[in-house]
């Protein structure tokens, strides 16, 4: 009798002993489901839905220093500039294939200005893994690519030369034909019009070139030519580079 009450209660010690433990593991899984949970909820109410592609695979937030990419499942911020008070219109997301490797990228389009004679946009492209691929802007496209020189003839018009990726264009302005006018400098002037935009899955740029004539110690802005942009994919240096450049001259009539 001795033996059977040593070995029942040798049995309730190891089955009290068994049970204890997974109580307490259930306990912590609760727990830590409920502080994801709020953590998640914190992150949606702290930040604002600014752009979303066609079928919301890629996700653009608003936050205190950026922005925020929702993008394969994951989330990443980053410090691109956007000012909700300054633009009029929207960010632009695509989920798309731009480098032409068969796997599609985030394309973020973001207005940066907007003005009288102004429109400038940032372009960002981002892989599955958020690396940022390289777009040259167009501080670097005119200082590789670009070649300009503006004179002033005898009347009054401007002839404009210019020279990319090796073929020349000529061409002349006489949207404000004067004799007494005076060059401000002689070359064209960019960064004004910077609109990045995509069509046929390839990156384009239209830039909008400007001289800068005075007359009579006043200095105005005129657009003479429009320059519209290609870009393509080095796979070897894993950034994009400038493909192709069209010129063509600003219509005045």
């Amino acid at each position: 009798m001795k033996k059977e009450m040593s070995t029942l209660l040798l049995l309730s010690a190891v089955m009290f002993s068994g049970c204890s433990p997974d109580n307490k593991e259930d306990t912590t899984q609760e727990q830590g489901s409920g502080e994801t949970t709020s953590e998640q909820v914190t992150t949606k109410q702290n930040a604002k839905l600014i752009g979303t592609s066609e079928n919301k695979e890629v996700n653009l937030y608003e936050v205190a220093n950026g922005v925020k990419l929702e993008f394969n499942g994951e989330e990443k911020e980053f410090n691109w500039f956007f000012d909700n008070n300054s633009v009029l219109n929207p960010p632009q997301v695509f989920y798309t294939d731009v480098t032409g490797d068969g796997e599609k990228e985030a394309v973020i389009i973001i207005q940066r200005g907007k003005g009288t004679g102004l429109d400038n946009y940032d372009i960002h492209v981002v892989n599955k893994d958020f690396t940022e691929i390289k777009v040259p802007d167009y501080e670097e496209i005119v200082a590789n690519h670009i070649e300009s020189k503006v004179v002033k003839n005898d009347d009054g018009t401007l002839g404009i030369t210019v020279k990319v990726l090796g073929k020349e264009h000529t061409f002349d302005d006489d949207s404000n034909p004067e004799p007494k006018l005076e060059l401000e400098k002689d070359d064209l002037g960019f960064g004004a019009i910077t609109i990045y935009y995509l069509e046929d899955q390839k990156i384009k740029l239209h830039l909008a070139a400007s001289v800068s004539p005075k007359l009579g110690g006043r200095v105005s802005q005129t657009f003479v030519a429009d320059f519209f942009i290609t870009y393509k994919f080095d796979s070897a240096k894993n950034e994009f580079i400038v493909d192709q450049i069209e010129v063509k001259p600003t219509k005045t009539n």
